[in-house]
């Protein structure tokens, strides 16, 4: 009786950027395998090939957080002796020729991360380095509104993009080594330099080494410089030779925003809903408490009271003024998959009857709800599906001082913050 001999089948890792994690749990063709012998039929002892390899599926967003942060501290992983101790892939792409100065972390001292997040096919994205003197905020807040111009082709992963934040960049050394990185990854540099030294250095750097820059900082700066007569300090915020502001009237405004918005989560204490500045009512996971906390972190006063059926509403909803009352409203279909997530995460199988996540509970709840919409006119109800929380937080701001100010500034559409009475 011939038997082919056991071979173990190689592990063939995606073409995409490397990743510094351990394998993914073992699939079938990791293991050892070996023809069946069968009745009356000799086994050809000649090689084998092993079995098509179901692709990996690991977490991108897993991958991208180690390796920026290996990036981060300074460090270059040695991906080829990491390749080759798993595939033989071939090298990397030639790196820059002054890069040899940069500590190499060694393969087995990558971070390993666990196979927890298993969903999500391994795919190659366009990588865009986001680097600042400080927290990074404008950088990453101005990346984001242009990404926006593209869900069209980041929806449907056509046109995946990796983002990475290095802040605190304040030293010429560091600077050097993440455009070194850039130009290994073939990465976009954007950044925000209030030092004209340093955000011309990287300029030169980019230029160099062939990466693709630009400086979102410095046009505001030269036009507001330029429109002032008066020349920019150039120190980045937080350096030591920056003298800082004392701690105003603004600062403490907000830390008692955020104070009180905490304490009125979820309808607790109906009695303090005079005291708010913006009352925010829906059902449950339409993103109240997301949305109050950030309107705090503005300075606003925020209470947000849920809609339960069957529950009624605080009588001191009804008895303050009802122009700084939001209705929140979403797809029936998208809070559905929201409440379904919510009750996995609170431990809840399929077995398990839970109406919280069944779609005709969530339509009766929404239809309890438009009818409160209804029967009170004067509150803006907003559609929130697809919407991030800085848009709805946006529209909601605009109303607030419209209202307040009775002013006849230019209005958010109406289509937009009002509720036309029917869910879509």
């Amino acid at each position: 009786m011939l038997q082919s001999n056991p071979r173990p089948v190689p592990l063939l890792l995606s073409h995409s950027p490397p990743s510094n994690r351990r394998s993914p749990r073992p699939f079938a063709s990791s293991c050892l395998v070996q023809d069946q012998e069968e009745p009356g039929r000799a086994v050809d002892p000649g090689p084998q090939q092993p079995p098509p390899q179901p692709p990996r599926r690991v977490s991108t967003q897993l991958n991208r957080w180690s390796r920026a942060r290996a990036i981060r501290s300074g460090h270059r992983i040695d991906w080829p002796s990491l390749r080759q101790k798993t595939a033989g892939l071939p090298p990397p792409a030639p790196t820059p020729s002054d890069s040899s100065d940069l500590p190499v972390v060694p393969a087995e001292a990558v971070d390993e991360v666990g196979d927890e997040e298993d969903g999500c096919e391994v795919m190659e994205g366009k990588a865009i380095y986001m680097v600042s003197d400080g927290t990074g905020w404008t950088a990453e807040h101005s990346v984001n509104a242009a990404l926006g111009q593209f869900e069209h082709c980041l929806v449907d992963r056509g046109c995946p993009v990796n983002t990475h934040l290095f802040s605190g960049v304040e030293d010429m050394g560091r600077l050097m080594e993440i455009i070194k990185q850039a130009a290994r990854e073939g990465a976009l540099v954007l950044y925000t330099l209030a030092d004209p030294a340093m955000a011309e250095s990287a300029k030169h750097a980019c230029e160099h080494w062939g990466v693709p820059s630009a400086d979102i900082l410095s046009p505001t700066t030269e036009a507001i410089a330029t429109h002032l007569g008066v020349a920019p300090s150039g120190i980045p915020r937080g350096a030591p030779g920056r003298r800082e502001a004392p701690l105003s009237a603004e600062y403490f405004k907000r830390i008692e925003a955020i104070d009180f918005t905490i304490k009125q989560d979820d309808g607790a204490k109906p009695q303090n809903l005079n005291h708010a500045h913006i009352v925010l009512v829906g059902v449950s996971r339409t993103g109240k408490t997301p949305l109050s906390i950030y309107l705090a972190q503005k300075g606003y006063k925020v209470a947000n009271v849920p809609i339960v059926m069957g529950v009624d509403l605080p009588k001191t909803l009804f008895g303050i003024n009802q122009e700084k009352i939001f209705g929140l409203t979403i797809n029936p279909v998208i809070l559905q998959t929201i409440r379904k997530a919510r009750a996995k995460s609170l431990g809840f199988n399929s077995e398990m009857r839970n109406n919280y996540s069944e779609m005709d509970h969530v339509r009766e709840e929404l239809e309890y709800a438009n009818k409160f919409f209804a029967q009170n006119p004067k509150w803006p109800v907003i559609e929130v599906t697809g919407k991030a929380i800085e848009e709805t937080a946006a529209v909601i701001i605009r109303t607030y001082h419209d209202r307040k100010q009775k002013c006849s500034m230019p209005r958010i559409s109406k289509r937009v913050v009002m509720f036309s009475g029917n869910m879509r």
